[in-house]
């Protein structure tokens, strides 16, 4: 395995470009599958999430070919529709594929999804949209198992969970429509970019889609989807983790390739906290500041604060002056990193599903473990952040969601490197 070394205390500087949106090319990728002939998508990022879904596809027969951020998918050689543990245990994501397989050929076998460690993430919505397109489903020694007798037919569904909508359910549910029987209509859907980037691409390839964006949305199938070429959105949560570089080195940053508007609610607390920002049309540009004031964050379903943001959030409200509180209703366990960021000298005690966030003036560098995705990001920044030497192992959580994050953050001035555990 590898680990981080990080000397703390550089000033970070100069300009970072965001890559592709992991989160909206996974869906984006498998919905390919629908389409007669080769898709060609652009501005697909080189991390570890689109590898392993690129060999769930070659596994199953897909031809693909990945080369500079494009991505080609010719589903016409599939002949396996199976998705085994090994590949689908390492992420979440590729359940993706079980809309897409399930519409078009009739038939899915998948290993019951994996992911990080953020608290139990379950499949039901998605498995009751599909039942109510038609699907049946069972779920046999860790795999579920969908047919379709005959052609998916449109329902009305509601998608609403414990913890609000479901991004990968609403995905899965869009693209199982798109080919369905009559209309569809999805309540409660999730209204994220990413999702809306998938609307804007299925309807690329002929399919007919209404409300993307908001929390209703209306499908009528058609008969085949063609195949088309398109370019994916910028990682927004990607571009929040470089912002937040920027003022916890007291650096100016200007993260380029990004969509403001994709960041209002973060933009808008960061904005609450003191510090201040130059957004143009399709960059932002951090502004250094001495200390920030402390706020209360309650992450929610976009167009609330996004939960993907919240550790990376929890690194900047460390040093902020003041107490702070930071509520998780998407993921209420998501706190895994909260023990990282107090061995770095954060002061972060936990009540539930909200942590207390006591500020203080410093991080001190020390021995940490990255413990997921989004945990790996802020203890990055905490380590960027801090006096003296951080390590961090088992960075290969950062690899499935962050392209060449080592080599952008040394672009800007971070002393950070990589080396074997």
């Amino acid at each position: 395995m590898e680990k981080f070394i990080i000397e703390g205390g550089a000033k970070l500087s100069g300009t970072v470009r965001i890559s592709g949106s992991k989160n909206a090319a996974l869906p984006i990728i498998s919905a390919s599958l629908l389409a007669e002939g080769k898709t060609v998508l652009h501005n697909i990022p080189d991390v570890k999430d689109i590898k392993t879904l690129i060999r769930i596809l070659e596994y199953m027969g897909v031809k693909v070919r990945f080369e500079r951020n494009t991505l080609e998918v010719d589903p016409s050689g599939i002949y396996r529709y199976t998705a085994p543990y090994e590949f689908v245990s390492t992420m979440r994501g590729s359940i993706c594929l079980l809309g897409p397989l399930l519409a078009k050929y009739g038939q899915a076998r998948f290993s019951m999804p994996g992911g990080c460690l953020i608290g139990a993430r379950p499949i039901d919505l998605h498995i009751k949209g599909l039942k109510k397109l038609g699907v049946e489903v069972l779920i046999e020694e860790g795999y579920i198992v969908g047919k379709t007798p005959r052609k998916l037919k449109g329902s009305n569904i509601f998608l609403g969970g414990n913890f609000g909508s479901s991004v990968l359910a609403t995905a899965n549910i869009m693209c199982a429509a798109t080919m369905a029987k009559g209309e569809t209509l999805i309540e409660f859907a999730a209204s994220e970019p990413e999702i809306v980037d998938l609307a804007m691409f299925l309807k690329k390839m002929g399919a007919r889609i209404y409300g993307e964006g908001s929390h209703c949305l209306r499908i009528e199938g058609v008969k085949n989807l063609k195949s088309v070429e398109y370019s994916i959105i910028p990682d927004r949560i990607e571009a929040g983790t470089y912002i937040l570089a920027g003022y916890l080195t007291r650096g100016s940053i200007n993260v380029k390739n990004v969509v403001p508007g994709h960041l209002f609610s973060f933009l808008d607390k960061i904005e609450e906290t003191g510090v201040s920002f130059k957004s143009r049309k399709n960059s932002i540009e951090t502004v250094p500041s001495g200390r920030w004031r402390s706020v209360d964050v309650i992450t929610l379903p976009y167009p609330g604060f996004p939960t993907d943001l919240q550790a990376q959030m929890m690194t900047y409200l460390s040093l902020a002056e003041g107490i702070s509180t930071v509520t998780e209703k998407v993921f209420p366990e998501r706190f895994i990193h909260v023990a990282e960021l107090n061995r770095l000298g954060a002061n972060i005690n936990l009540d539930g599903a909200k942590a207390i966030i006591k500020g203080v003036d410093r991080f001190k560098g020390s021995k940490t473990m990255a413990s997921d995705l989004r945990a790996s990001a802020a203890i990055v920044l905490a380590g960027l952040a801090a006096e003296g030497e951080t390590e961090i192992s088992r960075i290969y959580h950062l690899d499935r969601g962050y392209e060449n994050f080592e080599q952008k953050l040394v672009a800007l001035g971070a002393k950070i490197k990589r080396i074997k555990s």
